[in-house]
């Protein structure tokens, strides 16, 4: 009778901790923070991603989108692992690459954060990056864009992917761009360039107003990506091709090596390792599923994802290029 009631007081001790290790791994809620003020491409992929992964994670919790512009994304990616954001995986962010060169490089109050350090659930799509002009500019060639007097180019800070574009178009082809700091996201940049406040810019070219593209109000220039551009009607020359320098194309490759991580989501180092493996799975579910995918083909977002451990390793080899090319591109985006 003692051990009778020795295992029925250790089974009822036990029943809910074990209840309570089956609700662990349920989702109540999930908030995805982007990086920048809404409109813009990253707030498009996270507002397509929220329509859809709920159906896979346990407890189909509902999916909040939320912006929190600041220091080209930086802010956000930050906030995860400060004092009043959940360690559990249920907040992640949606930020620009960009700030993994510059952490790479070790820009001035960037030090401290280091991409190799986060936990990562994947990328949706590769960044197509292209520099364009605003049509009214009179710029319709890479050339014409060499000989104009002042290409006026707007980014959010200095380390966002647009920063870095206009920068080696400034250090290496000589353009003469002037960089105009401070928007909170892409679509603020949009409106400037309709204004001509500024004269073009660099960024992912399935973000541009569809609009745009179908009456000619940009021109695409040139193009950072290797691979060819989704929706790009037109030869566009590739940056590195225009270099002869062996050099110049080895710190080119490696400020555009974030370029295939383009649209990136990450959670709190601290998140546990069960509850990131359950967030990884209903993220590589989610993007792959054809109503997903079909989302987001009618935005005209491009789809290619890369998932978390395989995010990890394209890190990894990108903190592994040698002293000397990064010496030299950091020279290149001052």
């Amino acid at each position: 009778m003692r051990s009778f009631a020795k295992a029925a007081g250790l089974l009822i001790a036990l029943t809910p901790a074990a209840a309570l290790a089956q609700a662990a791994g349920e989702f109540k809620t999930m908030n995805i923070i982007v990086g920048f003020s809404p409109g813009g491409g990253y707030d498009s992929y996270a507002r397509a991603l929220s329509r859809h992964l709920d159906r896979y994670l346990p407890g189909h919790p509902r999916v909040i989108v939320q912006n929190m512009p600041g220091g080209s994304s930086l802010k956000a990616v930050l906030y995860l692992d400060g004092p009043s954001a959940p360690k559990d995986g249920t907040m992640m962010t949606a930020f620009n690459p960009g700030l993994i060169i510059d952490s790479l490089l070790a820009a001035p109050g960037k030090a401290e954060l280091r991409f190799d350090q986060v936990a990562w659930v994947g990328s949706i799509s590769q960044d197509f990056r292209v520099c364009y002009s605003w049509a009214e500019t009179g710029i319709k060639t890479f050339a014409d864009l060499q000989k104009y007097p002042q290409f006026n180019i707007g980014a959010p800070a200095a380390g966002s992917s647009t920063y870095i574009n206009a920068a080696e178009l400034k250090s290496i082809f000589g353009v003469k761009v002037r960089h105009v700091t401070g928007y909170p996201g892409s679509a603020d940049e949009r409106l400037a360039i309709e204004r001509r406040e500024l004269d073009g810019g660099c960024g992912a070219w399935s973000s541009n107003p569809q609009e745009w593209l179908d009456k000619k109000k940009i021109n695409p220039l040139v193009t950072f990506s290797a691979d060819p551009v989704p929706n790009l009607d037109q030869p566009v020359p590739y940056a590195v091709d225009l270099v002869t320098d062996d050099m110049d194309k080895k710190v080119m490759r490696l400020l555009s090596s974030a370029d295939p991580l383009g649209r990136p989501y990450v959670v709190s180092r601290q998140t546990p390792a069960s509850r990131l493996a359950i967030l990884r799975k209903a993220f590589d579910e989610t993007v792959a599923d054809p109503q997903f995918v079909a989302d987001a083909t009618k935005m005209t977002l491009p789809v290619s994802p890369i998932n978390g451990p395989e995010s990890e390793r394209r890190i990894a080899e990108i903190y592994a290029a040698s002293d000397e090319v990064r010496r030299r591109a950091l020279d290149a985006i001052k």
